[in-house]
């Protein structure tokens, strides 16, 4: 009767986590790598020469604000139950 179960235990999928995830967070990523992008640059090349771009509403605020929201996503996506039928 044991043999019999973890037969059939090992012929069931054994990923733990479903396509639906896997897109889910694919976007998480995307959201997150769009993020580093935006943040990314606004220095300067000449050490004594200060840039405010540094400092820009896209940088500060908008960056930041993708990236929470990536990790987020990311949370949902492996929390999110598979193998509900909808």
């Amino acid at each position: 009767m044991g043999e019999q179960k973890r037969k059939e235990d090992a012929k069931q999928s054994s990923f733990i986590l479903q396509r639906k995830n896997y897109t889910f967070m694919l976007i998480g990523i995307g959201f997150i790598a769009l993020g580093f992008i935006l943040m990314s640059g606004g220095g300067s090349d000449d050490p004594t020469i200060f840039n405010p771009e540094i400092y820009s509403w896209r940088r500060i605020r908008l960056a930041p604000a993708l990236i929470l929201i990536g990790f987020g996503i990311e949370v949902y996506a492996i929390l999110t139950n598979p193998t509900t039928d909808q």
